[in-house]
């Protein structure tokens, strides 16, 4: 039976060459028919596409018309960096950011430096939008905890909940694998007080080895009998493939239940396993 979800959206990285800027494009058009309520575009570790992202969001938004959320972190860049890439957004229409902090450059263990004259904590960056371009701002949640909290619930909805003092009004999460995690996440902050909306990361997998690595490097988890699951067909793209798709279906099914406004999908800069799960769900857009 379709059902009507408030919001719709598409995450894309900034390609590396001219063979992956022609696969992004084509993911864009495939999905432009959906009519998404926005689509982000992310930096890469340590900032190091920051070129690139600022490139493609506007040339993105300048092409289709979508509301496009640039992300910006903390990483490598002074304030004033900062200043000048905000700037260059709001001139080119661009009025929504996503405010990170960014994992430290030398990776997720190692501990955090900040460059002369940088930021160190996203609700700084968060209160620079609002300040530079009265952007809207949204940030990052990590319903599995984040690295940093080591799991701590409580620490990490702290962090949120200062990110939205700062001036934030919504955050999309890591990688949803366990709607349970979603829910609490949600149901927390909830009692708290907070008005964030939280748009839940969908993570279609295609690729076994891809997303255990993306998880690594993210500190993200995966539940044991999901893993397990794919373990069964790691050596069988295909099968790999549908159980991908048939698991982000069930879990949108779930965190919709859980009172999501929406579902954030992390493509790959590839339409197929993304518009297979939104057929699945007999996807409708609100009035």
């Amino acid at each position: 039976m379709p059902v009507e979800y408030p919001t719709i959206s598409f995450e894309f990285f900034p390609p590396k060459d001219e063979s992956g800027e022609e696969q992004l494009w084509q993911a864009i058009d495939d999905l432009h028919a959906i009519n998404p309520d926005f689509v982000s575009v992310t930096y890469g570790a340590g900032g190091s596409t920051r070129d690139r992202t600022v490139r493609i969001a506007c040339e993105i938004f300048e092409r289709t018309g979508f509301r496009t959320i640039a992300h910006l972190t903390c990483v490598g860049s002074t304030r004033e960096e900062l200043r000048r890439t905000l700037l260059h957004y709001k001139e080119s229409g661009i009025t929504d950011v996503l405010a990170l902090r960014g994992d430290p450059a030398l990776g997720l263990s190692a501990p955090w430096i900040s460059v002369v004259g940088g930021l160190n904590h996203a609700e700084e960056l968060v209160e620079l939008a609002r300040t530079v371009g009265d952007f809207v701002v949204g940030v990052a949640a990590f319903p599995d905890g984040h690295p940093a909290s080591h799991g701590d619930l409580e620490q990490d909805v702290e962090v949120l909940l200062r990110k939205e003092k700062s001036g934030a009004t919504f955050a999309i999460t890591q990688f949803v694998f366990d709607s349970q995690s979603y829910a609490r996440l949600v149901e927390t902050l909830a009692t708290r007080g907070s008005s964030l909306t939280v748009y839940p990361g969908i993570m279609p997998v295609t690729n076994y080895r891809q997303i255990k690595r993306m998880l690594e490097l993210t500190g993200g988890s995966m539940p044991t009998h999901l893993l397990q699951q794919f373990d069964r067909f790691q050596d069988d793209p295909d099968a790999i493939k549908e159980l991908g798709i048939e698991i982000a279906t069930k879990i949108c099914e779930e965190v919709h239940l859980a009172g999501a406004e929406g579902f954030h999908f992390y493509t790959l800069n590839s339409a197929t396993a993304t518009s297979r799960v939104i057929a699945n769900l007999s996807l409708k857009r609100s009035a």
